[in-house]
């Protein structure tokens, strides 16, 4: 903790701006804190298994309501959605999930992901969102203050998803604070818990962990060098320099920070270039190519001796206002077929039971059409997928789609949460490994629900 404490202080006495701006290259800061995280990993066993969690974030406030219809309830969709309702001979029917006994369909768009529910590798979890405490109509309108901050704000609502805390807020995401007490899991090796092939993100940052990040082209190095003899002479000295001034606190902790980094940065792209490449084709869009960077990354686990990764991607263009009849089918396209070739990549490589992917976004849209597409809105659906899914099931409570009924905030169809983005998130901790005693630290307000896991993963 010394070290970590003199590092702060160092960092104190130059510009923040300065010091963000170049330590975030590389994933600096990521491997200073995981070099000075022995005070975590003392006394904890590594792991000798490997697993994955990878979220997708649909960025925008993913519209649930024509991404799964209840066909038994077509009646009243239809009625409300009116222009925007998807003909019920469209729909992928023949989704009957034990617990709830109706008859649901996904949007047409998802037709690569459909046959995963059959094979139970695919589940649902229905009606979730930021939540302080379990909240019904009534309470709602009563008690304003039992409300999330901010209800309906892109901004405030991703931070929610990304921290799983609907108040206080935190600077920490629950993908960092994961990492952070699973650290030991892997050990005392250079190369990152936490990757992002989307750029920064609030999600992986933990009080000791950072987002490692790369593009979905793969590693980032310095610029200014090439493969020529007299570039790598430079390169060679530079990291020489690296080494000078010691005996300066501030100068001898960037060193070793910038060395490690360029360690794990040469490590990686390393590992990807000597390991096979995979047969499984990936669609040519953002979000397959940066699945395939995933799948790529994984499939090195070996070279990098590492048991536990997070990896964050995302696609955007979901805040469908206007338009949303054609942007929201071309987007789900896109998210289904990523998502099949993911999974096939795990198969591939024979580790399907052990890598989740799980869908996450801003919030749902309203139930009410408002002629050229719908507006934000609160509680969602959202798919899990691997080979330790428990599928074929929904898990969390359908909402009655009736403007102004019990499961509704106001007359838009905004519905109220029945399960929180809290018991959502810690189910996916437990399975990587967070353990039991961990659970209401990671998870500040899970202490207000009857339950801190849904049983979705086995």
């Amino acid at each position: 903790m010394s070290n970590r404490r003199e590092f702060l202080r160092a960092c104190a006495g130059v510009s923040a701006t300065a010091m963000a701006a170049s330590m975030s290259r590389l994933g600096i800061v990521d491997a200073f804190a995981q070099s000075h995280a022995d005070w975590h990993r003392g006394g904890f066993d590594v792991a000798t298994d490997y697993r994955a969690l990878v979220c997708i974030f649909l960025e925008g406030g993913n519209d649930s309501w024509n991404t799964i219809v209840n066909i038994s309830d077509y009646t009243s969709y239809a009625n409300i959605r009116q222009g925007l309702a998807i003909p019920q001979n469209q729909l992928l029917g023949g989704m009957v999930p034990p617990s709830d006994g109706r008859t649901f369909g996904l949007n047409p768009a998802l037709s690569a992901i459909r046959p995963f529910w059959d094979t139970g590798r695919l589940a649902i979890v229905a009606n979730v969102g930021s939540l302080l405490e379990p909240l019904d109509r009534p309470t709602y309108l009563a008690r304003p203050d039992l409300r999330p901050p901010a209800l309906f704000s892109h901004s405030d609502q991703v931070s929610q998803w990304h921290t799983s805390c609907a108040s206080p807020a935190l600077l920490t995401g629950w993908g960092g604070r994961v990492g952070d007490r699973t650290l030991h899991m892997n050990g005392d090796i250079p190369f990152p818990m936490m990757v992002s092939i989307a750029g920064s993100t609030q999600f992986g940052v933990g009080a000791v962990v950072r987002p490692l990040e790369v593009t979905s082209g793969g590693t980032v190095g310095l610029s200014g060098f090439n493969t020529s003899a007299t570039s790598q002479t430079r390169y060679n000295a530079m990291k020489q320099l690296l080494g000078v001034d010691n005996d300066i606190t501030f100068a001898k902790t960037t060193g070793n920070t910038t060395g490690r980094a360029i360690e794990t940065n040469e490590l990686l792209s390393t590992a990807l270039t000597t390991t096979p490449p995979l047969a499984t084709v990936f669609p040519n869009t953002g979000l397959g190519n940066q699945l395939r960077m995933v799948a790529r990354i994984i499939n090195a686990r070996a070279l990098l001796n590492i048991h536990r990764e997070i990896f964050f991607v995302r696609i955007g263009g979901f805040d469908t206002h206007s338009g949303q009849a054609t942007n929201q089918p071309n987007l789900l396209t896109q998210v289904a077929q990523a998502m099949a070739a993911f999974y096939n990549a795990t198969v591939e490589m024979g580790i399907a039971e052990s890598v989740t992917q799980f869908t996450a976004s801003d919030f749902s849209r309203t139930l009410r059409y408002n002629g050229g597409g719908t507006d934000h809105a609160w509680g969602s659906c959202q798919f899990v997928l691997g080979g330790a899914v428990r599928g074929r099931e929904m898990y969390g409570d359908w909402p009655v789609f009736a403007l102004g009924g019990p499961d509704d905030s106001g007359n838009q169809g905004r519905f109220i949460p029945t399960t929180a983005v809290d018991q959502y998130t810690a189910t996916l901790a437990q399975w990587y490994g967070l353990a039991p005693g961990d659970v209401n630290a990671v998870f500040p307000n899970i202490g207000n629900f009857n339950s801190n896991n849904l049983g979705f993963l086995s």
